[in-house]
């Protein structure tokens, strides 16, 4: 399966359909995004049960801000509406195997838990770093129920 391009109107969407989900944040003018593109094109057709989006963020500011991204390229997976990797930075195609892998992997009663746990320790104010700008999506299609925007 090639790669999907996401924007505002169907990103929702697709994190919302269960399974997997990668994403390339990316920009025409950037080199190390012209270079990690091969790369993420070869995995989307090796992976045909994964779907590989990517946001240009030239195009979409909007969710490139909602997501505080700093650094392209970014690379998210989410697996059943749960964020469960973001970083920045290329890798190369092993790791980007590896990484779908070990997400494949995941034991997601495990994660489920361990976002219930992080989001209950948010909410008394315990440590935490996470940003508090997603809270305005609600209004554009949330359900109200939080998907991870914020680990």
């Amino acid at each position: 399966m090639a790669t999907v391009e996401l924007n505002s109107k169907n990103f929702e969407a697709h994190v919302e359909t269960p399974g997997i989900l990668v994403i390339d944040w990316w920009a025409p003018w950037c080199g190390p995004c012209r270079a990690f593109a091969p790369i993420y094109d070869d995995a989307s057709e090796r992976y045909t049960d994964v779907v590989f989006g990517k946001v240009n963020t030239e195009e979409q500011p909007e969710l490139a801000g909602t997501f505080g991204i700093q650094s392209i390229p970014t690379l998210m997976v989410f697996r059943d509406q749960i964020l469960v990797f973001a970083r920045p930075g290329m890798i190369p195609g092993h790791a980007l195997d590896d990484l779908v892998e070990k997400v494949k992997a995941l034991d997601m009663d495990e994660v489920r838990k361990q976002a219930v746990e992080e989001e209950t320790a948010h909410q008394h104010g315990e440590g935490c770093d996470h940003d508090h700008d997603h809270d305005h999506d609600h209004a554009h299609g949330h359900d109200g129920h939080d998907h991870g925007h914020e680990h």
